[in-house]
């Protein structure tokens, strides 16, 4: 009877421990693990913020947001900086390899700083580094440095280089700190190169660590706005409308010209370097440049047209001297491209469609359906408006004319003063 109520009790007990263990197992939440790599854009921030807004949702028990990145938008940096320091879980920053510019606004926002063993933090400077802007950024480190009690003046060092700290720079020389240094300064609380080991070394229970991968969103604007993706981008778009151009009908060409500068302008305005007023600029220079090419000769709607398509190139970029590298390379290999097209594009079987390769030569016999020479030198009437093409009567004739750069009424009277193929040029007699 003893012996029963022994193992009764010891089951219970048994019981009751797997109970709680379970419990207590179940009250844990999980670690997520961020990543922050590449540029800090407006991509990043969108990124960041969906991304914690689901974590935060399940109970997690802390945050590590991983850096790995140069820099990027300062207000993009400073949108971060707010996102995590509203966190009210413990939140690491877990530098693997390097945390520049904005990266070191980002890192310092965090509560808790570890780096790995061959990782660096600093030269924040900012570009372009004009006296309005150092000021505000040095601020801006300042107060997170404050908030997370880091040395203030060692970060704002690293951002301007005319601030001096006795023992670790120079006048005239950022701050960049190794693992070690940044540890023995107070700007890192930890070095390590294992997820395990920093949250045993801060004392965070955890159920099991996810790790978070990157969206679809931030890659594809991360690989759309790079400079030589954009420079690619670009060249294909004007190619494929010079295409589009030589070939009658819509095909290839025009795909071509769409599909790539879609990508060109919505990567550049996901990743936050410019806005739809440069799509919309573009556009509109497209427009005037094939209202242009509808029109006799060439006058504002071309050279307005050209304008607004570099200025929308421009804008779509996040520096001017980015965007008029990749500009200059985009027309050099189109034209380049184009005259190879005129020049040898008869002589292949696959461009055949894309050049015309038959001449209809006047000495083998060809000839216009008739020949407007012979309209030279008449006078006639105008039977609309010339502004400056219209319609004129010759001899009973109604055909096409344009005047000689003057508004000519209804029902004057002209002389043909030009004749250029089928284009006739007339003046008010």
């Amino acid at each position: 009877m003893k012996r029963s109520r022994s193992i009764s009790i010891l089951l219970l007990t048994i019981l009751i421990l797997l109970v709680n263990s379970i419990s207590f197992s179940e009250g844990k939440g999980n670690v997520y693990v961020i990543p922050i790599k590449g540029e800090i854009n407006k991509a990043t921030y969108h990124f960041l913020k969906n991304t914690v807004d689901d974590v935060l949702n399940n109970n997690p028990s802390a945050i590590i947001f991983e850096i790995d990145t140069y820099g990027g938008l300062i207000d993009q940096a400073e949108n971060i900086k707010n996102l995590i320091v509203n966190i009210k879980i413990p939140t690491i920053a877990y530098v693997n390899t390097k945390a520049e510019s904005a990266g070191v606004l980002i890192t310092l926002s965090c509560e808790k700083v570890v780096m790995s063993n061959s990782s660096t933090i600093g030269s924040a400077e900012t570009i372009p580094n004009t006296e309005k802007i150092l000021s505000m950024w040095r601020s801006l480190l300042r107060d997170v440095a404050e908030l997370r009690g880091r040395d203030s003046e060692i970060v704002q060092a690293m951002a301007d280089s005319d601030i001096e700290v006795e023992g670790i720079n120079e006048k005239g020389k950022l701050i960049n700190l190794n693992s070690r240094e940044a540890l023995e300064y107070g700007i890192a609380d930890y070095i390590a190169n294992d997820y395990q080991e920093i949250l045993k070394d801060f004392n965070i229970d955890y159920a099991k660590i996810e790790e978070v991968g990157e969206g679809p969103e931030i890659k594809i604007a991360k690989f759309i706005s790079n400079p030589y993706i954009s420079t690619l981008l670009l060249t294909l778009g004007f190619v494929g409308m010079i295409i589009e151009i030589f070939t009658p009908g819509f095909g290839l060409g025009g795909t071509l010209s769409i599909v790539a500068f879609g990508l060109f302008f919505g990567g550049n305005i996901l990743s936050g370097n410019s806005q739809w007023t440069s799509l919309i600029l573009f556009i509109t220079g497209l427009i005037l440049l094939v209202i242009e090419g509808m029109v006799p000769g060439f006058g504002l709607p071309g050279i307005s047209g050209i304008i607004l398509v570099a200025l929308g190139v421009v804008l779509a970029m996040k520096s001017l001297q980015s965007a008029l590298m990749s500009l200059s390379v985009a027309i050099i290999i189109t034209t380049v491209i184009t005259i190879f097209l005129i020049k040898y594009g008869h002589k292949s079987p696959h461009l055949e469609k894309i050049v015309l390769s038959s001449q209809l030569k006047t000495e083998k016999g060809y000839t216009s359906a008739k020949s407007k020479a012979d309209y030279l030198g008449k006078e006639g009437i105008t039977v609309s408006e010339l502004r400056p093409s219209g319609i004129i009567e010759l001899n009973g004739e109604r055909i096409d004319a344009i005047s000689k750069g003057e508004y000519i009424e209804k029902g004057s009277k002209i002389e043909v003063v030009k004749v250029e193929g089928s284009k006739i040029f007339v003046r008010r007699v």
